[in-house]
């Protein structure tokens, strides 16, 4: 007998989830957008896996959102076409970009977005069609926007 899928809950997002320097970037879209693509080339510049396809949320000490694993297939990463991979994983990292992959951002310097996560806003930027995206988004995490 198989065990029954998790169960989603209003802390659990269909997301994907990578550390940077203890940071955590949230990948959401829906199925197919490429969240575990885009989350494959961030850990090839080097963050480390959360969880793939879907992340608890809950929120720290302070109340600051956390992306943890759902104890599900820790440290394996669907990479299409080649199947599942075993990478670099981490527990949990308070959440400190997301990336919607729902939208393409088509302005060359958006405004800055944030979108409100357990009570706490968060830096949001959207999909950028072009091959530096990944890169971009590990200078941000290292960086951080000019406001």
């Amino acid at each position: 007998m198989t065990p029954a899928p998790p169960r989603q809950s209003k802390d659990i997002l269909h997301a994907t989830s990578v550390a940077v320097d203890g940071k955590a970037v949230l990948i959401t879209g829906p199925s197919g957008s490429g969240k575990s693509g885009l989350a494959l080339d961030l850990i090839a510049y080097g963050a480390v896996l959360i969880s793939d396809d879907l992340t608890r949320v809950t929120s720290d000490e302070g109340g600051w959102p956390v992306a943890l694993g759902t104890g599900r297939m820790t440290g394996v990463i669907e990479a299409r076409g080649i199947g599942l991979v075993t990478v670099p994983h981490a527990v949990s990292a308070p959440i400190s970009l997301i990336v919607d992959l729902s939208h393409t951002e088509t302005a060359r310097l958006p405004a800055p977005r944030r979108t409100e996560l357990l009570g706490s806003r968060i830096v949001t930027v959207s999909r950028v069609d072009t091959p530096h995206f990944a890169a971009s988004i590990m200078a941000l995490m290292k960086g951080g926007l000019v406001q």
